[in-house]
């Protein structure tokens, strides 16, 4: 009996999945473009860490972590560091010309329609309903990002998670400021907790 097979008691690796190439990642930014009226930050979620598994869970967080921090649209920087960690250069170009070429065209063309019909109380209503689903996606992968926080119980994540949120969410404070205050202060106290437990 082969002494990797699962008889033998040993549990198989699933297959990691091949990483995509330069059309594959325009292809996929480009179809998350579309799916993605009232922001594309959930479906690229679903298409990387979901379907794809181009990404882990916390990979993508702390991918989307530090394109949150860069100046810019925040999926925009995603697709271009992305890109770049897959494929290099012409993979971070791949992305990022399959994530604004298809709305660059959609939303011409939709100002141009608006320019003309935009003071119809139908399309009004149409707008306002929309805005609404946007607020509700944006709430579920907001949730879905959390859960590794969640499941790994770490203090200091949580911690931060409360701070930046209560600073930012209630309090209104700049989000620059708060992140220059925040991002060192979490990563030297999950320095000391990294030298403790080693200790």
């Amino acid at each position: 009996m082969p002494p990797d097979s699962p008889a033998a008691g040993l549990p198989l690796d699933p297959p990691t999945p091949a990483l995509p190439g330069r059309f594959t990642l325009f292809v996929a930014f480009a179809k998350m473009s579309l799916a993605g009226f009232g922001g594309v930050l959930v479906f690229a979620r679903r298409a990387i860490v979901d379907k794809h598994r181009w990404m882990t869970a916390d990979e993508f967080n702390e991918t989307f972590a530090l394109c949150h921090f860069l100046p810019g649209p925040n999926i925009v920087n995603l697709s271009v560091v992305f890109g770049a960690r897959i494929r290099g250069l012409t993979g971070s170009i791949a992305a990022f010309v399959g994530l604004l070429a298809p709305p660059f065209v959609i939303v011409t063309t939709l100002a141009l329609l608006y320019a003309h019909y935009g003071d119809v109380p139908a399309l009004r209503r149409v707008l306002n309903g929309v805005s609404c689903a946007a607020v509700g996606l944006l709430l579920a992968v907001t949730w879905r990002m959390m859960l590794p926080l969640l499941k790994r119980r770490d203090p200091v994540a949580l911690v931060m998670l409360v701070a930046v949120f209560v600073a930012v969410g209630i309090l209104r404070w700049p989000l620059p400021q708060v992140l220059l205050v925040t991002i060192p202060l979490s990563i030297a106290a999950t320095w000391l907790a990294r030298r403790r437990s080693a200790a």
